[in-house]
């Protein structure tokens, strides 16, 4: 190691013992890299400016975003819940299975665990409350925990950052995500059903399959969104962030013109919204770009991927210790930042193993989803004590339960490539 790497880790570990943000972090360790290596330190903003306005794919981080939000501010939301309610609402455990469905559907609009959880979240968790069925700490774990589908199913935020950071294409990688996604919300539903048999929580009030059709029409603007996107993708319309552009636009129509839900007032929000979380991203791209100059300067992965072919490591166990890693990670560390600093690392190593890298990837989002969930750090955890004020703890309590049942999800990815690669290879991936 490097007399400079030293400074830099030094640097970067230091920063997050007094919890300096990631992002600066990350900038500032780069910065010291360069200091003590003697080279110009004007290499940090070019590597910044370079990797963030030269890569048209990132113009899809902020667009989904937008989308996402607009979806939140008008009252698509409700609309999706109530079909919800309709389709899944009249079995054991009713709610907790609306939970569950309408992450599913929801998670074909935002690409984005956070804004699921924001939005639809808090409003599943009061009618879950509110019912007398569930306690509030069960209404905010399950919420929790089906909120991880949403960067499962396309559109995906985080996949767009590891097709950055891998060369992999986004459109296999999108429907790469949609089989594992499905699987996921089954596996929720399966241990929702077990819950609630085993706890007696009480069948929620059926809504009458009569009206199932009109509110079928009147969610059905919203549940065509999924569908635009995907023909727009997949049908060689569209690349993904011409799609990503297609979806914020469709969003603004459905819910200003079609729903009438959004005022200029709430659009301004939006915006202003929209371009925090966006910057917010942008600041840990930025910080991450310039790391991974440092990681390619010093060749990291080129000795890592030596290393491992030198060991003649077996794939699956490679992956298998690898997934562990990144799970021990998601305690400590956000998903963009598994993403963008340390996936990097693996790539290489992937490619001279042959691990397919479309399967690599999903099974890696779908790895730091789960470290949404993952005390002490899971983001997720914080959101929905931060919307509802239900204490942690009881959420953290909770949430257990679901947690095990997603990493055998993901253990039945690792397992069973097939279940990641089955649609792609049906639309030609050759990998």
């Amino acid at each position: 190691m490097s007399l400079a790497l030293a400074a830099c880790l030094i640097a970067l570990f230091a920063n997050a013992a007094i919890g300096t943000p990631v992002a600066y972090a990350l900038i500032l360790s780069a910065i010291v890299y360069l200091a003590v290596g003697g080279q110009d330190l004007g290499l940090a903003a070019e590597q910044i400016i370079q990797g963030l306005y030269d890569s048209f794919v990132l113009l899809a981080v902020p667009l989904f975003i937008v989308a996402a939000n607009i979806m939140n501010a008008g009252t698509i939301s409700e609309r999706l819940l109530a079909f919800c309610v309709a389709l899944v609402g009249r079995f054991r455990g009713g709610l907790g299975h609306v939970n569950i469905v309408a992450s599913l559907i929801f998670s074909g609009m935002s690409g984005s665990a956070v804004a699921d959880a924001a939005g639809i979240g808090k409003i599943i968790i009061d009618m879950m409350v509110k019912s007398g069925h569930y306690t509030r700490g069960y209404a905010a774990a399950i919420t929790a925990a089906s909120a991880t589908i949403g960067p499962i199913i396309p559109p995906s935020i985080p996949m767009v950052l590891y097709a950055l950071v891998s060369d992999t294409s986004i459109g296999y990688l999108f429907l790469g995500g949609i089989l594992p996604g499905l699987v996921i919300g089954i596996v929720l539903m399966v241990m929702n059903a077990a819950i609630a048999r085993r706890r007696g929580f009480a069948t929620d009030v059926a809504v009458p399959v009569s009206e199932l059709p009109r509110l079928t029409m009147r969610a059905f603007p919203a549940l065509l969104m999924p569908a635009i996107l995907l023909y727009g993708i997949y049908g060689g319309v569209t690349t993904p962030t011409e799609a990503a552009a297609i979806a914020a636009f469709y969003a603004l129509v459905v819910a200003g013109l079609f729903y009438r839900a959004l005022s200029w007032k709430s659009l301004y929000g939006v915006v202003a919204e929209s371009a925090r979380s966006s910057a917010a991203v942008g600041l840990v791209i930025g910080g991450a770009l310039i790391f991974n100059y440092i990681v390619a300067n010093e060749n990291i992965p080129g000795k890592l991927a030596g290393a491992m072919v030198g060991l003649d490591v077996d794939p699956l166990v490679f992956l298998l210790a690898i997934n562990l890693f990144f799970l021990v990670l998601g305690c400590f560390l956000d998903a963009t930042t598994i993403i963008l600093v340390i996936i990097p690392l693996f790539v290489p190593t992937c490619r001279q193993l042959g691990i397919d890298l479309v399967h690599f990837g999903v099974v890696a989002v779908v790895n730091c989803m789960i470290g949404l969930i993952t005390p002490p750090y899971g983001i997720l955890l914080f959101v929905i004590n931060a919307v509802t004020g239900i204490p942690l703890g009881e959420i953290i309590r909770n949430v257990m339960p679901f947690f095990f049942a997603l990493v055998l999800a993901l253990l039945a990815l690792i397992l069973f490539p097939d279940i990641v690669l089955w649609l792609p290879r049906l639309f030609g991936y050759a990998g």
